[in-house]
């Protein structure tokens, strides 16, 4: 059944940077570490907003021209620092927890799905207590491997058999999560708090984009009300 193109979801597969937590502080700091290391000076800290969401290697080929395996340097590096202090330069968005419990109680299965590391990814969900939410945490490898988010849900579905695309729905802040629920054979829904722009989300023409975590709310207990649609 489905509500004004939203569907009674039973399965929320969850991006972390962007939708759960806002990162920005403890990742730009972390990148800011890893060029230095690299001998580029990078003092402002807005042009690196960019890398939040998308797979590191890649943004650091992108934005700063480095080669395949100097981009694989400058990771080690972000996880210097990241290891160390950036993930705890973090907070949850406002409203996240009441989402999360109101949707455990109304016997949604809630799942994250995100392409950091699968080790910092539980690290991090277990210092602002929200671990418990979540059937499984599934995120990329150290080594590289699994960090486009359609193989990070292709992979969850292959763990979790239980969870058909049909019955679920990819909620993240990136064009990165629409596309790669797509690309299973899932619904998405965009927000709009975190870190790509509505320019962004809306080329890649999500379900739906909610305003803050009460909107993803309604859109999701069915209660539509307020919330912002595509066209």
């Amino acid at each position: 059944m489905k509500v004004n193109g939203v569907k009674n979801y039973q399965h929320i597969l969850f991006d972390l940077d962007g939708t759960l937590t806002d990162p920005g502080e403890g990742i730009i700091r972390s990148i800011q570490y890893a060029l230095a290391k690299m001998g580029i000076e990078e003092p402002d800290p807005m042009r690196l907003r960019a890398f939040i969401g998308p797979p590191l290697k890649e943004s650091f080929e992108r934005y700063y021209a480095l080669k395949s395996d100097d981009a694989w340097r400058a990771v080690e590096y972000y996880r210097e620092y990241f290891r160390e202090k950036g993930m705890f330069e973090n907070y949850v968005y406002s409203g996240i927890p009441e989402l999360l419990f109101r949707l455990k109680d109304q016997h949604k299965k809630l799942w994250v799905a995100t392409s950091k590391p699968t080790e910092f990814s539980e690290q991090i969900l277990r210092h602002f207590q929200l671990d418990g939410f979540f059937e499984a945490i599934i995120g990329s490898n150290l080594d590289g491997s699994r960090v486009e988010k359609g193989e990070v849900i292709a992979y969850l579905l292959e763990q979790f058999p239980e969870i058909s695309p049909e019955s679920a729905v990819m909620v993240g802040d990136r064009k990165h999560d629409i596309l790669g629920a797509r690309a299973n054979g899932m619904d998405a829904i965009g927000v709009g708090y975190g870190y790509g722009s509505r320019a962004e989300l809306e080329a890649v023409r999500p379900m739906a984009i909610a305003v803050d975590a009460e909107d993803l709310m309604k859109l999701l207990l069915k209660t539509p009300k307020g919330s912002m649609r595509m066209k």
